[in-house]
């Protein structure tokens, strides 16, 4: 689950981590004149709030804003002007693509006096199980341009240990700073540390971490993704999540128990395991075409599920057809098999559909679909439903 830059940084301020203070809006402006006299300026940063990266660099579909979602106000009387024009647009960035995202959400800043801009971040590697943390003295752009051009400039550091962290003192030399300065980052990235495995996060990322004229770090950004299934050890947490922000079918998937993840292709997938949905999704691509989405139906699979699952997959324009792989177990592959074919009937279902079950009656499930007179087809073989999935998405 990711947060926004405000939710972010007030968790962040709660560990004693240097921030700006700022204020958030959602939907409305209407104390932006009152709040602005608690805010020191000039400069004031206007920042609009969505998930997504690049917001400075964007730009918004009505071009009367054309100086992108982050600007830097120095007039006061320009500030509630600026927001405006932000709150409702649509900002286009790199990460969002052509239809971009609507911003709901502004987030102003008192301005700081940048001396150095670093990159950091915590996230696991889990190549090695450990906590890593990302330093880099190319901070305020994108990290994978970085890694890309110049892949020197990162430091990767593992943790064995997550708490009472003494960075090596090479570092310092390495980040050009003084002792003083290097001493204040060790104790930031002990409270960082401490705020990733309080909050069972699993990636913080301050981009960027600055050193201000006065020689002191604040965190100038923060982005902050939780682990979503620790998410029941922090209701707290979970009342942030932006439901504007989620996939509207992602989001009507997981109010019905299921696991849904948009793709590309043209083949719809209906699978019950994330297991196999990730091999389905493997051998549609083996035989030459691409999945349109990964839809896991959950092991407590029944008709009325089928029917949601049939409905979201359905509204993807892109899909032609549909490959529904089901194992049976604690449920039973006849009834999932009268699940679809009632579902077929209700939703008076038009693609091409092809079934396979495997496990607990598979065949009295098989001969269901195959007998249903819908022009369903079930075939016990994996590879042979794959073939004929993509096969039928070419007619």
């Amino acid at each position: 689950m990711n947060l926004h830059e405000y939710q972010a940084k007030e968790i962040l301020k709660k560990f004693g981590l240097p921030v700006l203070r700022g204020k958030s809006y959602v939907n409305n402006l209407d104390s932006i004149e009152s709040d602005l006299i608690d805010l020191k300026g000039p400069p004031w940063v206007v920042k609009s709030q969505i998930h997504a990266g690049g917001r400075g660099a964007g730009y918004f579909k009505n071009s009367f804003n054309e100086k992108g979602g982050v600007q830097i106000i120095f007039e006061k009387n320009q500030v509630s002007n600026i927001a405006s024009s932000m709150m409702g647009n649509i900002l286009v960035t790199k990460q969002t693509g052509e239809q971009g995202k609507l911003v709901n959400r502004i987030f102003i800043e008192e301005g700081c006096d940048i001396d150095r801009e670093f990159y950091c971040s915590l996230l696991v590697d889990r190549t090695k199980s450990q906590l890593m943390m990302m330093l880099s003295t190319a901070g305020g752009v994108d990290i994978e341009e970085v890694a890309m051009l110049n892949p020197n400039k990162i430091i990767n550091i593992h943790f064995s240990s997550n708490k009472d962290i003494k960075l090596d003192e090479k570092l310092q030399q390495k980040l050009n700073i003084n002792k003083n300065q290097f001493d204040e980052l060790n104790s930031i990235i002990n409270k960082l540390l401490i705020a990733f495995n309080s909050i069972d996060a699993s990636t913080i990322e301050i981009n960027p971490l600055v050193l201000n004229k006065q020689g002191n770090f604040v965190l100038l950004d923060a982005k902050i993704s939780l682990d979503d299934n620790a998410l029941f050890r922090h209701p707290e947490l979970f009342e942030l999540k932006d439901l504007t922000e989620e996939d509207p079918l992602e989001l009507q998937a997981a109010q019905n128990d299921m696991n849904y993840v948009k793709l590309e292709g043209s083949i719809g997938c209906m699978v019950n395991g994330a297991g196999l949905a990730m091999a389905t999704m493997d051998i549609i691509k083996q035989y030459g075409e691409e999945p349109a989405n990964f839809l896991d139906l959950g092991g407590t699979a029944n008709k009325e599920r089928v029917i949601m699952g049939f409905k979201i997959i359905q509204s993807d324009p892109n899909v032609k057809s549909i490959l529904i792989n089901i194992f049976g177990g604690i449920i039973h592959c006849d009834m999932i098999a009268n699940g679809i074919v009632e579902a077929v009937k209700e939703l008076k279902f038009k693609l091409p559909l092809v079934v396979r079950f495997q496990g607990t009656n598979s065949n009295e499930g098989r001969d269901v679909i195959n007998n249903s007179v819908l022009g369903l087809i079930s075939i016990d073989d994996f590879a042979d439903a794959a073939k004929k999935a993509v096969e039928l998405s070419k007619v």
